[in-house]
C-alpha cells in the first residue's frame, strides 16, 4: 500500500549558518517521527525533505507513528 505524497508538507528554516528542513503531515508543524534534514542552503535542506517524503510515500513502513 503506497501514502500518497500529496499528504506530506515540507517545512524549512535557517539555523545559524545552515538550514533545516522536515516532512510534517496533518495539522502538525513538528517533525514526523523527529526526522530533521540538514543542508547549507535552503534549496539543498528542502530537497533532502523532499526525498525523504517520496520514501515515505513509496514505503509507509519507514513511518513509525
Amino acid at each position: 500500500m503506497m501514502t500518497d505524497r500529496k499528504d506530506f508538507d515540507i517545512k524549512t528554516e535557517s539555523r545559524g549558518a545552515h538550514w533545516i528542513a522536515w516532512v510534517t503531515r496533518g495539522a502538525s508543524d513538528k517533525p514526523l517521527d523527529s526526522v530533521i534534514l540538514v543542508g547549507q542552503t535552503r534549496d539543498e535542506a528542502e530537497s533532502r525533505a523532499c526525498t525523504w517524503a517520496d520514501k515515505l510515500a513509496a514505503d509507509p513502513m519507514l513511518i513509525r507513528s
